[in-house]
């Protein structure tokens, strides 16, 4: 069979991709160390302050994590078409066979795969979204945690989330979900890529995939 290549992910999305990963990272690496230091306190008095560090990094990797996200909100309203918020709901009747399709074929009822689609099945859509949307609670938290003398983030971080030690314990909460979805989505990209010959792994890095000739 013989495939065509057709450019997908705008180098922005791809960016964005990246930009999360690395921070979400950092994030998780650094928020682990914040919560319960592993090294001894006594180094705190010594030039190394590792928690001032870790707080350093956590700091900048948020800001990272946070262009990441706007980034994606603005490919959501302005991207290419397999990048729109459109594309990714279950909201036109073709987006619902889709989504019907590939709930199927993960649970291994059939193995239909839709070769016409070229972005995101819906189902992977509808998580894409929520994520964003935890993640803007998730920042939320964050700013209201780092910026105690910022008028702005203390009156939106008492509404949202009320006292600072609930904004620090759901803070925490909502990185899980980051660290789960992480270990679920490398899951079903490798499960995809072996069933399905479109290069969803290597478009994150080139913005190119695949379908067969014959679909237009």
């Amino acid at each position: 069979m013989i495939y065509e290549k057709h450019y997908v992910w705008s180098i922005l999305l791809r960016l964005y991709h990246w930009s999360l990963v690395s921070s979400i990272v950092a994030l998780a690496i650094t928020g682990f160390y914040i919560n319960s230091p592993w090294t001894l306190t006594t180094l705190e008095g010594t030039g190394l302050y590792p928690m001032l560090t870790m707080r350093n990094i956590h700091g900048l990797a948020a800001y990272l994590f946070t262009a990441a996200i706007l980034a994606r909100l603005f490919l959501l309203l302005f991207g290419n078409r397999h990048e729109r918020i459109l594309d990714l709901l279950p909201v036109t009747p073709r987006n619902i066979r889709n989504m019907s399709t590939t709930l199927c074929s993960y649970s291994y009822l059939h193995d239909c795969h839709d070769e016409e689609r070229l972005g995101h099945n819906v189902m992977a859509g509808i998580i894409y979204v929520l994520t964003i949307i935890v993640a803007l609670f998730q920042m939320a938290s964050g700013f209201y945690l780092r910026l105690p003398e910022s008028v702005f983030w203390q009156k939106w971080g008492v509404t949202l989330f009320g006292t600072q030690q609930h904004a620090r314990f759901e803070h925490h909460l909502l990185m899980w979900y980051f660290i789960i979805f992480a270990f679920i989505h490398i899951y079903l990209v490798i499960w995809n890529d072996l069933k399905h010959p479109d290069g969803i792994t290597s478009s994150i890095f080139t913005g190119n995939k695949f379908r067969p000739r014959s679909i237009k």
